[in-house]
């Protein structure tokens, strides 16, 4: 059997059409969805058995658990999902795979989805060519479908034909003269096959071919379907390495929830097989271990008990993996030390709609920044040990620049994306986050200010009074008070982020009131005592930086909720 390069190319191709149908499908429904996306994925992971369902019936309907797999560590890599939901999305595909088997065992081919490819590009055409935003999305969908279906079609035509070739497999029955180490051989052939094939569904239907001519046993061909547990995860871990932590970290979870199954199955393998064949033999369907032609059917309820019973097992222990792939892949900014953006990515991760999404999460994060920083502030004027005031100075310093360079990072790839085909409320809520990210550059650079000015002040040997500081104080509160507002805005929808804005633009009112109430208080201070003018100048210098802190925060809440942008 000859493989040349022009069947490579053809492989290739198919993999390409595959995977960009994948893309037009997911960008397609990005658009269509918007911000209810969110909410849909929410319902439909709202606990992790209702996400188990979710996973099993994407995947019964995509047949391939390795397409399923990827749009979910798309789906966490842009923030829409949280690693908790991710995992029982997971664990349904894993369920969802088993159905090919049963197709294959009872009707004796595989369901060939592709025949639908032709008549949903018929439907895409007249969508893609409608001025209406909300048909061109679902056109693209529909498309993206097509190309998917019809790129898998290519793709298992593409492949060497292994099936017209059997003479290629008379080697396995080598493989099966070896023992318990037999099991392992075929675990690893299972997994090379899958990883190969990049389809768990296919390696099956070449699992239930070679139990039916007779190469190899029920037992062996239960080893190779545990290792397509192993080899089917290679897709996702292949997709996450152009993503975020976070979808590294999904597709560490998929590995790690697989090799635990395979690990237990090992344990109690012959007396699981046994257990089967007793069923079996018991409602008069024959034994496997005896009759080959019993094999598939015995094959398919292994393949079908073992992701059921792996899922219900470890269903349980989601918060525990969670925090086992957490510390085997900690976040890089956890602690806010360093300009990295932990959210954005690039690759075939990176899908116009979804980077909204992401760009949301690093924006809100780089309020977290600025929020923190203010905090140093105050710290700083009651912090009475010399070396610890200096960190706290040298804090400030460093802080800044990162704010300068996280604004820059958030910007370029806040253009970046605003040039891919995006809807128009994606639009718009990009040049909002450009707004809020001006504005948080600003915050920074006013918390700098004031740094500074605090370390003239202690240059000076300059002290505020008792009533200065407790002014600043509750100054502090009333700007704290606007960032935890803010905060909240950012987390809402626009529609939320519009009903509290009265209750922003009341906190900024409050902040501009209490501005001059001390002022005057100030003048009257000075009058009654005029060594108190240095004094007076740096907590005026003070205040008034914080009421420009807080006209930032007034400008980021409205630009949450989509006023006075300009």
């Amino acid at each position: 059997m000859s493989f040349g390069f022009f069947d490579f190319l053809t492989l290739f191709g198919s993999l390409c059409l595959f995977l960009f149908g994948m893309k037009t499908m997911s960008e397609g429904i990005q658009r269509f969805a918007g911000d209810r996306m969110r909410s849909i994925l929410k319902a439909m992971t709202s606990n992790r058995f209702i996400g188990v369902f979710t996973g099993f019936l994407l995947t019964t309907l995509v047949q391939s658990s390795s397409a399923s797999t990827v749009m979910v560590v798309s789906f966490v890599n842009a923030g829409l999902m949280n690693l908790t939901q991710s995992i029982g999305v997971i664990m349904g595909a894993n369920i969802g795979t088993t159905t090919t088997a049963w197709l294959i065992s009872l009707l004796g081919l595989q369901l060939k989805i592709s025949v639908l490819s032709l008549p949903l590009i018929g439907i895409s055409f007249p969508l893609l060519l409608s001025s209406r935003e909300r048909l061109n999305s679902m056109g693209q969908i529909f498309l993206g479908f097509a190309l998917l279906f019809l790129g898998l079609d290519f793709l298992q035509e593409s492949v060497p034909n292994l099936h017209a070739n059997p003479q290629m497999f008379q080697f396995i029955q080598d493989l099966t003269d070896y023992g318990v180490y037999s099991t392992f051989l075929f675990l690893g052939l299972g997994t090379l096959l899958t990883i190969a094939l990049q389809s768990s569904s296919a390696t099956m239907a070449l699992t239930l071919v070679m139990t039916n001519f007779g190469w190899i046993g029920y037992e062996h061909g239960a080893a190779i379907v545990l290792g397509e547990n192993i080899g089917t995860t290679i897709t996702a871990n292949l997709a996450a390495l152009v993503g975020n932590v976070y979808a590294k970290r999904t597709a560490l979870a998929h590995t790690v929830f697989n090799i635990i199954g395979i690990i237990w199955m090992l344990l109690i393998f012959r007396f699981f097989l046994n257990q089967i064949d007793h069923f079996m033999v018991h409602f008069g369907l024959g034994s496997p271990m005896d009759n080959p032609t019993m094999i598939p059917i015995g094959l398919s309820i292994f393949h079908t008990v073992f992701n059921i019973t792996n899922s219900l097992l470890l269903i349980g222990f989601i918060k525990y993996l969670v925090r086992f792939v957490e510390y085997m892949l900690p976040s890089r900014g956890k602690k806010f030390e360093r300009p990295q953006l932990e959210y954005f990515s690039s690759g075939f991760l990176h899908m116009a709609e979804l980077s909204v999404f992401q760009a949301k999460k690093e924006v809100r994060r780089f309020c977290e920044l600025a929020h923190r920083m203010f905090n140093f502030i105050p710290a700083l004027i009651i912090e009475t040990d010399k070396k610890e005031y200096k960190n706290l100075l040298e804090k400030v310093s460093k802080y800044e620049e990162i704010t300068d360079r996280v604004e820059v990072e958030i910007t370029s790839f806040l253009i970046k994306i605003s040039r891919k085909q995006l809807s128009m409320q994606a639009s718009e809520e990009l040049r909002r986050m450009r707004l809020v990210s001006s504005e948080i550059e600003k915050i920074g650079d006013v918390c700098f200010k004031m740094s500074s000015i605090l370390a003239d002040k202690k240059k000076d040997k300059i002290y505020f009074t008792p009533s200065q500081r407790s002014d600043l104080f509750e100054m502090f509160k009333l700007v704290n008070n606007g960032f935890e507002l803010m905060m909240e805005n950012l987390q809402s929808s626009t529609l939320e982020a519009r009903e509290k804005l009265p209750r922003a633009m009341d906190l900024e009112k409050e902040i501009n009131a209490f501005r001059d109430k001390v002022r005057e208080s100030v003048i009257v201070d000075i009058e009654k005592d005029s060594s108190h003018v240095k004094g007076a100048f740096y907590f005026n210098k003070m205040i008034t930086s914080c009421e420009k802190i807080g006209d930032a925060i007034l400008n980021i809440n409205e630009a949450v909720a989509g006023v006075n942008i300009e």
